[in-house]
């Protein structure tokens, strides 16, 4: 018994190994800390780097050239696709193009006349003016297209980024993504239509 005894002193006098219990316990937030600032860090990159190409895209969409061998929208997601480094998976990107007559235009609704009932809100059966000529009342009246000499356009990508750690994805995103976006409004040079 006495020699029980005598190890169970020795044992609660001992230090050795105190650092390593202590790291134990602090690593596991260390470690989640570490990778969340790597993955902000990265989210920060692609977002800017989404928004710079979407601006280079812009640039060449409001010139009008359209290079013999493609279409002008195909040449603006190639660029789109160029300054993204790869980064981007661009069969997963949502890429809109929207042309208005004005800046005041955009995001507005096409205009309808507001029968009965009269609630501030387009019901259908409510006649209206069809601006983008789809054939149906929007609630945005843009048409698609990257638009003629003086046109106002508006550039959208929209990504859901895939989170590199799953032990953030619960913090961060839905699913195990973050959804990033970018956009550019410009209005067209007045170019010579071909």
């Amino acid at each position: 018994m006495s020699s029980l005894h005598a190890f169970l002193k020795r044992l609660r006098n001992d230090n050795e190994g105190t650092s390593l219990l202590e790291f134990g316990f602090v690593a596991p937030i260390l470690i989640l800390a570490v990778l969340g600032i790597m993955e902000l860090g990265m989210i920060l990159f692609v977002t800017s780097m989404l928004e710079g190409s979407v601006r280079t895209a812009a640039r060449f969409g409001i010139t009008g050239y359209a290079p013999s061998s493609v279409s002008r929208e195909a040449q603006i997601r190639e660029i789109l696709e160029d300054n993204t480094a790869g980064l981007i998976d661009m069969d997963q990107v949502s890429f809109t193009q929207f042309v208005y007559e004005n800046f005041s235009d955009i995001g507005q609704p096409e205009p309808y006349v507001d029968d009965n009932p009269a609630n501030g809100s387009y019901d259908s059966g409510e006649s209206y003016q069809d601006v983008n000529g789809n054939g149906e009342w929007d609630s945005d009246m843009g048409v698609a297209g990257v638009g003629g000499p003086g046109a106002v356009v508006i550039y959208r990508v929209n990504y859901d980024w895939p989170l590199l750690t799953p032990y953030l994805a619960d913090i961060l995103g839905e699913n195990g993504k973050i959804p990033l976006s970018a956009s550019i409004v410009v209005r067209n040079e007045p170019f010579p239509e071909t």
